[in-house]
């Protein structure tokens, strides 16, 4: 059989034929380049179009937060342990949490002013001046306050959240049936694996499986995904020490004379770690 010419050898060329049996397209085409399809929207962050435009200065970033930050400020708990009490009403056991507040005052301000916003440094316990930098016992000394172990920082709403120098915070400052947020590091695991760190089912025990019974398996796709490793992937590292929040816990009891607060639920701690409530 002979072979087939191809079809552009048997047209003739564009400029031997006539003007009308030209078909010519009506496709408009654009320059190369990422344009966006909806016009600028200045106010396309808001919800409503009667709210003002967003802005990026420190005078509205605090306005924003208005609503969200406490009016004062929180305190430095220790975790002595768990308890259970009843509920008067339903008699249902109720587990709670015992925290104890140990010397725990007021060191310095954080003023808007000065820093940008309003905070409360708060310290609690006492720790030996021999066991302090010069840079820290110049700052409790020009307040007139003595050494802390645990220093903590309150960001307050305003102003009127700052609480004199040397003010005491005592367990009554938190009030029975008051809802608080407990922020704490979790309990340190070490290096673990991705069965204990993020609860891989693990491979099959038999069925050719040799030595990978515990093991990650495959970390990424292949050619049609990238061939890498995608960000954020779940992988064996260390666990714990982080820092935890709990929030909406309800105080049950509060004893002033021993510096007793206790609060509903169960937190991340180990026994003497710090808590802080705010």
């Amino acid at each position: 059989m002979a072979p087939r010419l191809p079809g552009w050898l048997l047209q003739s060329p564009l400029f031997l034929r006539a003007s009308h049996s030209i078909i010519r397209s009506n496709v408009t085409t654009r320059p190369f380049g990422i344009r966006s399809l909806n016009p600028p929207n200045t106010s396309r962050f808001n919800v409503g179009s009667d709210l003002p435009v967003l802005k990026s200065t420190p005078t509205a970033a605090l306005e924003r937060k208005a609503n969200t930050l406490p009016p004062r400020t929180g305190a430095i708990a220790i975790k002595k342990g768990m308890t259970a009490l009843y509920d008067t009403e339903t008699g249902k056991r109720i587990a709670c949490t015992v925290l104890q507040l140990d010397r725990v005052e007021v060191i310095s301000h954080k003023t808007r002013q000065q820093h940008g916003y309003f905070a409360v440094q708060v310290g609690s316990g006492w720790k030996h001046p021999n066991n302090l930098t010069k840079s820290l016992l110049g700052h409790f000394s020009v307040n007139g306050i003595s050494p802390k172990r645990h220093i903590f920082e309150f960001r307050v709403r305003d102003e009127n959240g700052l609480l004199p120098v040397g003010q005491a915070i005592n367990a009554d400052w938190f009030q029975e049936g008051q809802y608080v947020d407990a922020r704490s590091n979790t309990k340190g695991k070490g290096f673990a694996g991705v069965m204990k760190r993020h609860g891989f089912g693990g491979q099959d025990r038999s069925h050719g499986v040799s030595l990978t019974h515990r093991s990650l398996g495959s970390a990424g796709p292949s050619q049609g995904g990238g061939s890498r490793v995608y960000p954020g992937k779940k992988m064996a590292g260390n666990m714990g020490n982080e820092q935890n929040t709990v929030q909406n816990l309800k105080i049950l009891k509060v004893d002033s004379q021993n510096g007793i607060v206790v609060v509903n639920g169960r937190f991340s701690l180990l026994l003497g770690a710090l808590d802080y409530a705010n």
